[in-house]
């Protein structure tokens, strides 16, 4: 009888995982269409873009449409460009928000619940709202049309500052106090023994950083008005027209555009999860 129930949970859980694998392979499926579709029309004409009902295998290879988008769009700018926000912003974020999180986590000082207070007001509200203020500031910094104008709103992060909270209060006080009888002044704890501990936190937020930033649209749209100052999203929205547009260059230019985040993401891809994994076990 035992061994008859036995057999019955073994067949029951291979079904349960031959059912989660289909649900599995199903959203890959549908997670990898869009991208499929997007590299088939890039080697399509014009016409073959268009046409009704969809092809979706295009008659002939069309690679013209890669040198014709790179000649429209200087592509080597927005390479440059795109680089220099995103390590910007992943320095001053990772550098800035590990710095208040561990004064947030680990130090007493008066008013630090109500600090910790303002940076998670300030994730509740949209970052649209900041906008305007953020253009100001850029604006009387003479910064408008400069790289620096892009690096400014992510150089502080009150979501890294969140994350980089729980890591270092998950962290045992025994090693703070140990670095205190060794003599060890605020910051050489922080900066020698604590940060240390937190890279795994510290790598997850720099990939989030870089993420957002790379797929960041408005922000640049609207403090740099020269093509030659503009990343990769903010120039490839000028290859949308108002009344029509060539769907096949601009599917080659969102080609050219991803490759590096997905050669970022495949050579950190295990730093990536173990990030999320860790900070998940935090919050």
């Amino acid at each position: 009888m035992g061994k008859l129930l036995e057999e019955r949970r073994i067949i029951m859980k291979s079904k349960r995982n031959t059912l989660t694998h289909v649900v599995l392979i199903i959203g890959a499926i549908i997670m990898i269409v869009p991208f499929l579709w997007m590299a088939l029309t890039s080697v399509k004409t014009l016409g073959e873009s268009i046409q009704m009902p969809p092809k979706i295998f295009p008659s002939q290879i069309y690679l013209e449409n890669y040198p014709a988008v790179m000649d429209l769009l200087p592509f080597a700018k927005f390479y440059i460009n795109t680089i220099l926000m995103i390590a910007g912003r992943v320095i001053g974020s990772v550098l800035f928000s590990a710095m208040a999180a561990y004064a947030c986590a680990r130090l007493n000082f008066p008013g630090k619940n109500i600090f910790f207070g303002l940076v998670l007001f300030q994730m509740m509200i949209p970052g649209q709202l900041f906008i305007i203020p953020q253009f100001l500031i850029v604006q009387k910094l003479g910064l408008l049309n400069t790289v620096s104008a892009l690096v400014i709103p992510g150089v502080v992060s009150a979501f890294g500052t969140f994350l980089l909270r729980q890591f270092f209060m998950g962290l045992p006080k025994d090693l703070e106090e140990a670095a205190k009888l060794d003599g060890c002044t605020i910051w050489q704890t922080f900066y020698r023994i604590m940060l240390p501990l937190a890279r795994s936190g510290m790598v997850a937020l720099g990939i989030f950083t870089a993420l957002f930033a790379f797929k960041d649209l408005m922000w640049p749209l609207i403090v740099n008005m020269s093509i030659e100052k503009m990343t990769l999203a903010s120039g490839l929205a000028s290859l949308q027209g108002q009344f029509s547009t060539n769907y096949p260059q601009l599917m080659a230019g969102s080609l050219l555009a991803i490759w590096p985040m997905l050669l970022v993401f495949i050579i950190f891809q295990k730093r990536f999860i173990e990030g999320i994994a860790t900070s998940g076990g935090n919050l």
